[in-house]
């Protein structure tokens, strides 16, 4: 159950601190006092979305926190598979929101997301306000609460996880059967752009290779005149001794000295080494002046052959890894597509498995809602006659359609409230009272069956009064007898069941607004109602009357 409650700087709270109780707890406090402000940050610590205008002006940031103690063995497992320890069945949830749009969220001390806050709550709270009510007037929605009788959640989803493969298929088929003629004309394409790759043998680094053949045949002069005139300080001539002899001169002097003198041995061999290695070099260049071409035709086949690979690069990709690239996944898509038929058919067989497969399931989930529904109209008819609408029937309408997300079924409720009239859509003739009443004995019925242990109604008595809403006091009473109720009230009747009451009072200091929590004791009850009951000016009468109504309760 939620034991506790802290809140500061939200909206006109500055600071609070509520420790509720097992059983029946009750909100009450006059027309914007700040009732909504207390549901607003329950929501926001169960990780509902929220904006940074519920943070209090002036400040830049504000805060929550939910202590849950005696939590129930689904939630410690749903907090295990979400990283999070459970110890002596304690979960506090808490959530830090900036004026920034930053949220900072624990759980049991541990940083969280806001996602994992409400994965979490989903197990510790449900909350039921007014747009609840909205549920009611829209069709669409009726089926929720016949599948939650049901507990049909794991077969559901084991029938949307089929029903959207199916829907996928049936989208594959449709678009194959639509574009016939564009296939054909992506398998022309394909063929023109393998061809032309094909027949272009490109090779991977040939653009890098032909670039530098080309500066050297454009230069093949200037690199012959150079190589030769190198060769020429190496050789000599008929004028002047090339390096080559006067190193080999240089080598004999050294050589006779060495021998005369034995230090001096490894010069005059590094003297022989290095006069091979310019003989030597002197050979390569003239290898390398023989090699030079000056074919004009052949740097003609370079420039169209680069213009080519050019041409095709800003087709098929920068480089010739990625045209070679192209090309493979071209060879892929053409073979796809010439293996149309063949892939067609086994794509109409998986379409017809699954559409067999979804058809099976949703006949199963037909058949548990249509078993379910007469005891949920019986069930939520019993309920809604002990709330003042003995005269009410209801009907649960099944109309079978297309295979959908939900199945095969709409559902949709119908309602008599006099005696003699045929049920037709709530929709249509259902008050506002009567749908407060209506949902309260659904949220009843199907409270039997939740793992929920604190059910919160904001407002739920809105648009009745009287007896009426001392009927629904007694059933959120008996409602919490088997897990912890809060209720915002505005009737005396209801708040006079109550097991603890809380009063949220507005005040204004320094011309600043300031609301508080309080938990009444018995003479401060007396009073409440009293004020509900008489209003401002509280008379005597109103005060005895109060008091009989917390005697009686």
């Amino acid at each position: 159950m939620l034991s506790n409650l802290y809140i500061e700087n939200i909206a006109v709270i500055e600071k609070t601190n509520i420790d509720f109780s097992d059983g029946f707890n009750v909100m009450t406090g006059e027309t914007g006092a700040g009732k909504s402000i207390v549901i607003d940050s329950i929501n926001a610590v169960l990780g509902q979305r929220t904006g940074k205008q519920i943070i209090r002006n002036g400040c830049s940031s504000a805060f929550v926190s939910a202590t849950f103690t005696d939590v129930s063995k689904f939630v410690e497992k749903k907090a295990l598979t979400l990283g999070f320890e459970v110890e002596d069945g304690m979960v506090i949830l808490q959530r830090e929101m900036s004026s920034s749009g930053k949220n900072t969220c624990r759980i049991n001390s541990r940083p969280a997301t806001v996602s994992a806050l409400k994965e979490l709550s989903a197990y510790l709270v449900n909350i039921h306000g007014q747009s609840d009510n909205a549920e009611l007037m829209s069709p669409s929605l009726h089926l929720h609460y016949i599948d939650a009788l049901a507990q049909n959640a794991k077969l559901l989803s084991e029938y949307r996880a089929v029903y959207n493969e199916y829907v996928l298929a049936k989208e594959e088929i449709e678009g194959a059967n639509d574009d016939e003629a564009q296939r054909l004309s992506q398998i022309d394409l394909l063929r023109y752009q393998i061809d032309e790759l094909i027949d272009a043998d490109i090779k991977v680094g040939e653009t890098d290779a032909l670039n530098i053949e080309k500066t050297t045949l454009l230069n093949s002069d200037k690199i012959t005149k150079s190589l030769l005139k190198s060769k020429s300080i190496l050789d000599g001539d008929d004028d002047i001794d090339g390096v080559i002899n006067m190193t080999d001169d240089a080598f004999s002097s050294l050589s006779t000295a060495s021998r005369y003198q034995e230090s001096l041995t490894d010069l005059s061999d590094r003297l022989y080494n290095a006069l091979y290695e310019l003989k030597d070099i002197s050979d390569l260049i003239s290898d390398a002046v023989s090699d030079i071409e000056s074919d004009p035709y052949r740097l003609e086949q370079i420039e169209e052959r680069l213009d080519l690979l050019y041409r095709l690069s800003r087709k098929y990709g920068a480089t010739e890894e990625e045209m070679l690239g192209f090309l493979e996944s071209a060879q892929e898509k053409l073979k796809e597509l010439e293996d149309y038929d063949v892939n067609r058919e086994k794509l109409r067989e998986r379409f017809e498995a699954l559409n067999k497969e979804a058809l099976k399931k949703a006949k199963e989930l037909s058949q548990i809602r249509h078993k379910v529904a007469e005891d949920f109209a019986s069930q939520v008819q019993k309920e809604m006659a002990f709330l003042e609408m003995p005269n009410v029937r209801l009907v649960v309408d099944f109309t079978d359609t297309e295979l959908s997300k939900t199945g095969t079924d709409k559902v949709e409720f119908l309602i008599s409230v006099n005696l003699g009239e045929d049920p037709k859509p709530v929709t249509k003739i259902a008050s506002g009272g009567e749908l407060s009443r209506m949902m309260l004995a659904i949220k009843t019925v199907l409270a039997r069956h939740d793992i929920v242990e604190t059910m919160i109604f904001d407002e739920i008595d809105t648009g009745i009064s009287g007896s009426a809403a001392q009927k629904v006091g007694m059933k959120l009473k008996e409602v919490s007898r088997d897990r912890q109720v809060m209720c915002v009230t505005h009737q005396a009747q209801i708040a006079a069941l109550a097991d603890s009451h809380f009063l949220i009072n507005k005040q204004f200091v320094d011309n600043k607004t300031f609301t508080e929590v309080q938990k009444l004791d018995f003479d401060g009850r007396v009073h409440e109602l009293a004020r509900i009951i008489d209003g401002v000016n509280i008379t005597q009468t109103a005060l005895d009357h109060a008091k009989k109504l917390i005697e009686n309760a």
